[in-house]
């Protein structure tokens, strides 16, 4: 099956868990109690879209790094926002021609990115995985490759983070959406004002 035909199998699945909030993926949980609506936001915010001392990944790296997380613990929901918010953000910083990435780490691969966001991902692929499997290889090749101490840490809270995330999603059954498209008007609300904002009012039908 492809990945777009399993797309579409997921889109017709219906939440096994009761009382859920008429509502698509990770929003969802979000809507379950005010609390972990503020949590939950602001944990996203915090991982990928506010300052992090010492970091020198952009906020489009930061979200490539959850849509790889998210493709690896086979979340089309998570992979598909946060890979159309890597799009956005590199549309608004004019790095276009990077788009194609984004497919990329969907499909589990590192081809074009350069030697510190190889690092990265590994790194993070690695936490998702089985995180006693990284090394103090894997984190000296990424020191090596020019990401700092807080790049190396970003990967792995991203990998634990959104690993917890997609377990959420996909243990509720919530509802995903049919197409990678159905994501667009977000991620330009996302990208512009961050997770928390009131003024992220989209939602992805």
């Amino acid at each position: 099956m492809t990945r777009d035909a399993e797309r579409l199998e997921r889109a017709s699945e219906e939440p096994i868990v009761g009382g859920l909030p008429d509502a698509p993926g990770i929003l969802t949980a979000l809507r379950l109690t005010p609390g972990l609506g503020v949590h939950l936001r602001g944990l996203a915010d915090e991982l990928l879209v506010n300052d992090f001392p010492g970091a020198t990944i952009a906020r489009a790296e930061r979200e490539m790094l959850a849509t790889a997380v998210s493709a690896g613990n086979d979340c089309f929901y998570c992979m598909d926002s946060h890979g159309a918010f890597a799009h956005a953000l590199l549309e608004v910083s004019g790095a276009t021609d990077r788009a194609h990435l984004v497919d990329t780490v969907k499909v589990g691969s590192s081809e074009g990115f350069d030697d510190k966001m190889r690092a990265l991902l590994h790194i993070a692929r690695t936490v998702r995985l089985e995180p006693r499997d990284l090394t103090d290889a894997d984190v000296a090749a990424a020191l090596s490759a020019g990401a700092t101490d807080a790049d190396v840490q970003l990967a792995v809270l991203i990998a634990a983070a959104f690993s917890m995330y997609n377990r959420m999603v996909e243990g509720f059954r919530a509802r995903t959406l049919p197409s990678a498209d159905a994501y667009r008007g977000r991620a330009t609300e996302i990208a512009e004002h961050g997770y928390s904002d009131q003024r992220v009012t989209s939602v992805p039908r």
